[in-house]
């Protein structure tokens, strides 16, 4: 049986608090419960609303969030909650009874062309990962069953998971009128059916190896963090909305060079170069003033 552990993670409201999980728990659905009699289809939940400051119950695939009343502070419970949740979670007992039916619960997923001409983003209503993963070859994809399955395609270059999308990157061999509908409908078919996208070991060890954000890396200086506040803030959104991914990988203080990775749709895009020069290069040096002086990429 899995043995859950749990990450308590603050909000920007701090009213509600994040207990990430280290496997998922639900069949990547979100839950909202507002008192125990909304809570009816998940156990868990209405076990939670016993306690007396719970306003707010929220059950995703990876975490559950709970939003307080103000008769406590989170300092004085947070560790009593994240406690009865590990115990809880490792008693096997039900957190959500869902439908396992996929035609009563169905998956939608629509294509989105990207900048990127090699690229295309298939856009999901259900999140299938909890953070992100690159797979350049069908060996390294051997921890997720839905990217081995693309890489049969032969047209099929790279694969590229964030929280709610896949982006595939083909071979010019292929032209995306020809191909588009059947990797959809593969995707749309392997999440209908309830398949783990990325086995909950891989997941466990990805967050278990990296920080949960680039800031809580204690080895950053402070301008290094600045920059990674820039990038999450303003660039992140923009990338992924794109069906890519940019990770801060180091700050060069003698240079004033910024280095950064671009992973999914932005490795290796035509357009990278103009948008990394003319866009994150010049926010970075209007917002950091003369503490950056150029901005390298490297491809993920």
């Amino acid at each position: 049986m899995k043995e859950f552990t749990i990450t308590i993670v603050e909000t920007n409201n701090p009213a509600i608090l994040k207990f990430d999980t280290n496997h998922f728990i639900t069949n990547s659905n979100n839950y909202e419960y507002k008192d125990i009699d909304d809570a009816k289809n998940s156990p868990l939940a209405q076990q939670l609303f016993y306690l007396p400051f719970v306003k707010t119950v929220y059950i995703s695939a990876n975490f559950v969030a709970l939003e307080r009343f103000d008769i406590v502070e989170w300092n004085d419970v947070k560790d009593e909650v994240a406690q009865q949740l590990v115990e809880y979670l490792n008693s096997g007992e039900p957190v959500v009874h869902e439908n396992k039916d996929p035609q009563k619960v169905p998956a939608t997923v629509y294509a989105e062309s990207t900048p990127n001409p090699a690229v295309m983003k298939f856009v999901s209503n259900k999140t299938i990962v909890p953070t992100t993963f690159e797979f350049k070859n069908i060996d390294e994809a051997k921890d997720s069953a839905l990217a081995q399955k693309l890489f049969h395609f032969p047209f099929v270059k790279e694969v590229f998971f964030d929280e709610n999308y896949v982006s595939v990157t083909k071979y010019e061999v292929a032209d995306w009128n020809e191909v588009t509908f059947d990797i959809r409908e593969l995707i749309r078919n392997f999440i209908a059916d309830g398949n783990e996208i990325v086995s909950s070991d891989s997941v466990a060890k990805k967050k278990a190896e990296a920080p949960k954000t680039q800031l809580q890396d204690a080895n950053l200086d402070d301008t290094s963090k600045k920059i990674i506040d820039i990038l999450e803030e303003y660039v992140k959104p923009a990338v992924a909305s794109d069906g890519g991914n940019i990770l801060f990988k180091s700050y060069d203080a003698p240079s004033k060079t910024v280095n950064v990775i671009l992973q999914g749709a932005c490795s290796g895009c035509p357009s990278s170069t103009f948008t990394l020069k003319n866009g994150i290069e010049n926010m970075l040096k209007n917002m950091m003033g003369d503490q950056v002086q150029n901005v390298v990429a490297l491809n993920g």
